[in-house]
């Protein structure tokens, strides 16, 4: 579906890079597996910051794919001529369930597990270049200060952050999550960026 800019005249968009993706799965359920498979990391490695253990981000992002899927016939397309062609709004739209089926989950939550960040993560902390102990035990040190550092920002900093370094989602694609501008973005990331950097310096 073409958008239609402020105004009475309309403008001629780029497609959705998804839109065949979603025609398909619209026709037939089956064929929403090549969206999971395209969009299931990243919702994963979102999931998995914003929960910081394994099963929460795996239930939540399988509860994610199954809403997404269930909601899809209501899904509209909402690409904006300054997107440019690789603009997929699916994917902000799919990013904006993952967003409250998370915030659903931490609400749920009594307790978070001890050592999750460390376990989380702890495959993708190893050194791979065969350093010492002593150097490995350093990394994995300041890479878990950072990780409690991050979990620690306002939610919406957080998040901001996540989707533009984890997801590498555009500020546009940010916003369309967030429901705020874009403007706004860039203030998040920016003021994220500064906590992280004053905390992890205070802590040296």
């Amino acid at each position: 579906m073409l958008g239609r800019r402020d105004g009475a005249a309309s403008s001629v968009v780029p497609l959705d890079r998804d839109r065949p993706l979603v025609e398909a799965a619209r026709r037939d359920p089956a064929q929403f597996d090549a969206l999971y498979r395209k969009y299931l990391a990243q919702v994963y490695a979102f999931a998995l910051y914003e929960l910081a253990d394994h099963h929460a981000a795996e239930d939540a992002t399988e509860r994610t794919f199954l809403r997404a899927l269930a909601a899809l016939p209501r899904f509209r397309e909402q690409a904006r001529a300054e997107d440019g062609p690789d603009a997929s709004t699916f994917r902000v739209w799919l990013f904006r369930i993952a967003r409250n089926t998370i915030a659903n989950e931490r609400r749920a939550r009594r307790r978070r597990p001890a050592a999750s960040l460390e376990v989380a993560l702890g495959a993708g902390l190893a050194i791979a270049d065969g350093s010492d102990l002593e150097t490995e035990a350093v990394t994995r040190d300041e890479a878990s200060a950072a990780l409690r550092t991050l979990q620690s920002l306002p939610d919406d900093r957080r998040r901001a952050l996540l989707l533009r370094f984890v997801d590498e989602m555009t500020t546009a694609e940010i916003a369309g999550v967030l429901g705020r501008s874009e403007g706004a973005v860039r203030v998040l990331i920016h003021r994220a960026l500064r906590d992280v950097a004053r905390r992890l310096d205070t802590t040296r």
